[in-house]
């Protein structure tokens, strides 16, 4: 009589099998959680890119009398973030044709309320604020964003 060849697995080698998946999946999952953090950082700074570069473009048209000067003391600053996507009148401009700072106001990646617009996602600071202690004013001369988590370079995204 031949003896029977054994089939299947032994318990051992399915035990070996899935400590060796566990360990992998261990492995992958951190990787994952950075890469997602990264992502969102990035989102991030081009956000802050956009909306700072917008600012200040606001400001520059400001300068060279393409945006009506309002109130005495006027810093020159957009009075809210709305403004640089509805546009103002170019002064300069004979047609008074509106001069347009973004597209859209880009969403805060760390601020995960939906139901907030993208220009409430974002913590304002206005031109007369300390650095220190941003807050709101008349205008917006800064964004930052509201969360209180840490980057992966050790650095609070308020300081952003």
């Amino acid at each position: 009589m031949k003896p029977r060849l054994a089939r299947g697995f032994t318990l051992i080698e399915l035990l070996v099998t899935l400590a060796i998946l566990g360990l992998l999946s261990a492995l992958v999952i951190p990787v994952a959680q950075v890469t997602i953090q990264r992502r969102n950082e990035q989102e991030l700074r081009e956000a802050l890119r956009d909306i700072r570069h917008a600012i200040d473009a606001y400001k520059q048209a400001y300068d060279e009398g393409r945006i009506p000067k309002g109130m005495l003391g006027s810093s020159g600053y957009p009075k809210n973030l709305e403004v640089l996507v509805e546009g103002v009148a170019d002064q300069r401009n004979p047609k008074r044709a509106k001069i347009y700072f973004l597209r859209r106001i880009p969403r805060d990646p760390f601020n995960a309320d939906s139901n907030v617009s993208p220009t409430q996602s974002w913590g304002k600071r206005s031109y007369a604020s300390e650095a220190d202690e941003p807050r709101e004013g008349e205008d917006v001369y800064d964004v930052f964003t509201l969360s209180d988590r840490t980057g992966l370079n050790g650095v609070p995204y308020r300081k952003w």
